[in-house]
């Protein structure tokens, strides 16, 4: 934002400095257990202490943030086991999206996800993993928004903003994208063929891998 433009203090700070920090965190610009000052971060985006705070709250109920006592905030650390809890649970809800994304999916929509497929196949044969694991984010995501499904849609952004680290880790490790490829070309190849119950299984076949995954 140019700097005439960005706002220093107020609600449009927080959410600036809300957005700017969010960002940053998901796409590991700032590692786990990094610490985040205040003075410096509102430096940094040209706005107040009181901003930053709020916008510091705000993430640590994102579960993004944690606040240690008398040491300030810090990106929060999530352990393998919370890493497969929260997996778990995405599980449930992945799996309901698939079931409806292929009931109410256009047909134009259906295309977009067969184009995603292409898309990480020539990743894995490329050998580009942080490309695969960029479609592989943006596939989930389209399947959430293709099933209409809003509630399922935002519980599922807030817990996987707290599987960055270990979205990135698994996208790294060689074998891995090229196992997930075929999980995730069987969810594609059912939703398109417009069976729920195939659909479901599918994501929660991937995302049980994805378990094995973190627990290896």
């Amino acid at each position: 934002m140019p700097e005439e433009a960005r706002p220093s203090t107020g609600e449009q700070a927080r959410q600036h400095a809300l957005a700017q920090l969010r960002q940053a965190i998901l796409r590991g610009e700032m590692a786990p257990a990094q610490r985040l000052v205040e003075n410096e971060l509102a430096e940094q985006f040209g706005v107040t202490r009181a901003s930053v705070r709020a916008a510091l709250i705000e993430l640590e109920s994102e579960g993004l943030v944690e606040r240690i006592r008398n040491r300030g905030s810090r990106v929060r650390v999530v352990t393998v086991e919370e890493a497969v809890a929260i997996t778990e649970c995405r599980m449930v809800l992945e799996g309901l999206c698939a079931a409806k994304a292929a009931v109410e999916a256009s047909d134009e929509q259906l295309t977009e996800l067969s184009d995603l497929g292409v898309a990480m196949s020539r990743a894995v044969a490329d050998g580009e993993p942080m490309t695969y694991s960029e479609l592989n984010h943006e596939l989930h995501a389209r399947i959430r928004q293709f099933s209409g499904q809003q509630v399922a849609d935002g519980l599922l952004d807030r817990l996987n903003g707290q599987l960055v680290r270990h979205r990135f880790q698994l996208a790294l490790r060689p074998g891995r994208p090229q196992k997930s490829l075929s999980e995730h070309l069987a969810m594609i190849e059912s939703i398109r063929a417009r069976d729920p119950q195939a659909a479901e299984s599918a994501a929660r076949l991937h995302l049980a891998g994805v378990i094995d995954a973190l627990r290896e």
